[in-house]
């Protein structure tokens, strides 16, 4: 390693088997370092206490071709210390990127970064670039591949393989999945070219039965003669096509796209190799060879097994599992059809749709409204520093929202937000008080308070790695030294801090930051938007209140969700007033719900109303 290397990346180590590092994820991340043959990372190996004494055992299952080391969780560098491993610092210490899908997209671009020629490395990141890219709070496909799978698996080997009863549902879902239709660009063009092939097939397999007797095994077609391993294999050699094929006849190209066979998995996003599959191979990979001896396990799995054989066969897979002491298993199971599989699985399909038919409405939302109305549960308040405004002609240019591609009268917009925001964060604010700008974006809100708040520690969080990237170019810009920048999803930031900021927290996002700050007892300032993604997680059930549900069902909720996203300023008055009672329902809901945790709460509006359509705030203290 040299001066020249600028990110250093850290894992945690808790202890290994034979074979295996653990936590998974640390196992993934190394397998993927060695797949890309990346040496761009100063590694560390993270304990949570003392340096283990079969530290030199472990540098044994490590990849030859990186320099690790161990350290103490005490050593890592601050800004590490408020998020959840695996991380990536920069060598500036002020700009870091949390959690497992975040950190391997950044290995494989910072890969394709040194060496350009490597197209195969970051056609992992698939079509527009956006594997594993949403948040697993909000993305299931994420949070099955980043937590569920690699959690389940690690439950499973810290137990007694002969204790092995059942497969974990994680991993059912996963063979679902791989029994689903698959979705591609160009799926219909596929889909024809699938027909001709099986046509031609067929006819050749007819007109060739008797010349085919006593041909050796290695002459037969193979086994996944089928158009969707050609264009996957396509990929995988680099050919910009897949191999040539005659133009579909007459009538196959009439043929409705109704009556075309659906093309099946053939890795785990479809028919392209990706981050997800490297993500899944070390897990799966593990979880057969727990189970290795109940064969009557492996069976329930085909669909598994097949992807977990066809992925060794991807170049470069062999190499990098040999570098971290990987050693294959023998195929353990019968092949399967899509059309098999998805007759075994119809109970579970049925059950999905019916579900989401459940949460289907009908009708407008004033009989919603009015069941509330009754209870008296309208309160909004209005904004208690309407007048209180930044100085904006005082302030640097990189302060300011309006730098850039935003228009003049969006600039204004987002100053008046801007001043609605800072107004309530500096009457809360004391010197030394850590403040979190969640869903930062750009970071319009951090960078204002870092500059104005020059005794206050900022930290912005945001997924979005572009997003941040330019906050930090104009904190940089402005000479800031009280900003963090931390790229994660919400859970993997883990600090302590005294004041929550959010400005137009998407959905769910917004119920997020509240139930984040709650966690460590922090006042919070947060104006929610996109309330027609409200729904359902995993985390959360709406409505929340104690109030509400006595009230609403969860339909009633989702229909005021629904229409609190109607208050654009060209609907009719009347429409954008019903969306503003809405959207005020919805947010006091929030806030009701709030108080339970011991906090007093309001909703307010933010002035002037015209700076937004979403002008709602939810401000909270803790008693």
């Amino acid at each position: 390693m040299t001066d020249a290397i600028e990110d250093h990346l850290y894992l945690n180590y808790f202890h290994q088997n034979e074979d295996c590092l653990f936590p998974l994820h640390t196992s993934i991340s190394l397998f993927l370092l060695s797949y890309c043959d990346c040496q761009a990372f100063k590694v560390s190996l993270v304990s949570p206490g003392e340096i283990p004494p079969d530290a030199q055992l472990t540098k044994k299952l490590l990849p030859e071709n990186l320099d690790i080391c161990l350290i103490k969780r005490g050593q890592l560098p601050s800004i590490v210390q408020n998020c959840s491993l695996p991380a990536i610092v920069e060598k500036n210490g002020r700009f870091c990127r949390a959690g497992l899908a975040v950190v391997l997209r950044h290995i494989i671009f910072k890969t394709y970064e040194a060496d350009p020629s490597k197209e195969n490395i970051l056609e992992l990141l698939g079509f527009k670039k956006t594997c594993l890219k949403a948040c697993a709070e909000v993305s299931e496909w994420t949070r099955l591949c980043e937590i569920s799978i690699p959690q389940a698996v690690e439950n499973i080997l810290r137990g007694s393989a002969d204790q092995q009863q059942t497969i974990p549902e994680e991993i059912l879902q996963f063979e679902t999945k791989l029994g689903e239709p698959v979705r591609v660009h160009n799926d219909d063009k596929i889909r024809r070219q699938k027909v001709q092939q099986q046509n031609a097939f067929v006819k050749k397999s007819t007109n060739s039965v008797s010349s085919q007797e006593g041909r050796s095994a290695e002459n037969h077609e193979p086994v996944f003669a089928d158009m969707e391993l050609r264009v996957a294999l396509s990929k995988l050699t680099v050919q910009k096509n897949p191999a040539t094929v005659k133009r579909e006849a007459s009538h196959i190209r009439k043929m409705k796209t109704s009556e075309l066979p659906p093309l099946d998995h053939v890795f785990a996003e479809g028919l392209y190799f990706t981050l997800a599959d490297v993500v899944l191979f070390p897990c799966i990979h593990y979880f057969l060879g727990s189970i290795k001896k109940h064969q009557d396990m492996i069976e329930r799995l085909p669909l598994i097994s097949s992807w977990y054989q066809r992925v060794q066969e991807v170049p470069g897979i062999k190499q990098a599992a040999a570098k971290c002491n990987m050693q294959f298993l023998q195929y353990m199971g019968p092949f399967s059809t899509r059309d098999e599989h998805l007759q075994s699985n119809c109970t579970t399909s049925n059950e999905l749709k019916e579900e989401s038919e459940e949460i289907r409405f009908i009708g407008g939302p004033r009989p919603t409204m009015t069941k509330l109305m009754v209870g008296h549960c309208s309160q909004v308040f209005p904004h208690p520093c309407p007048s209180w405004a930044l100085d904006w002609t005082t302030l640097p240019a990189a302060v300011n929202p309006g730098k850039g591609k935003m228009s003049s009268d969006r600039a204004l917009r987002k100053q008046q937000q801007l001043n609605n925001l800072v107004a309530l964060v500096t009457e809360l604010a004391k010197p030394g008080d850590v403040i979190v700008d969640f869903c930062s974006g750009g970071g319009h809100v951090g960078i204002v308070l870092a500059y104005i708040l020059p005794m206050n520690q900022i930290v912005l969080v945001e997924n979005k790695e572009l997003s941040l990237v330019r906050a930090k170019e104009r904190s940089d810009e402005l000479g800031l030294n009280n900003i963090w920048f931390i790229q994660a999803n919400m859970d993997y930031f883990t600090g302590s801090f005294n004041i929550g900021v959010a400005l137009h927290a998407c959905g769910v996002a917004t119920d997020m930051v509240i139930e984040r700050c709650i966690k460590v007892r922090a006042a919070f300032v947060i104006s929610p938007c996109c309330y027609g993604f409200i729904q359902n997680t995993a985390k959360f059930a709406f409505p929340q209140s104690s109030q509400f549900k006595e009230v609403l069902s969860y339909k009633e909720h989702m229909v005021l969700c629904r229409f609190a996203d109607q208050t654009a300023v060209g609907l009719p008055p009347e429409r954008r007033q019903i969306g503003k009672n809405c959207m005020g329902l919805v947010d006091l809901d929030r806030a009701w719900n709030v108080e339970r945790s011991n906090y007093t709460a309001q909703v307010i509006s933010m002035e002037p109303e015209s700076c937004s359509p979403k002008n709602n705030l939810i401000v909270a203290v803790p008693i």
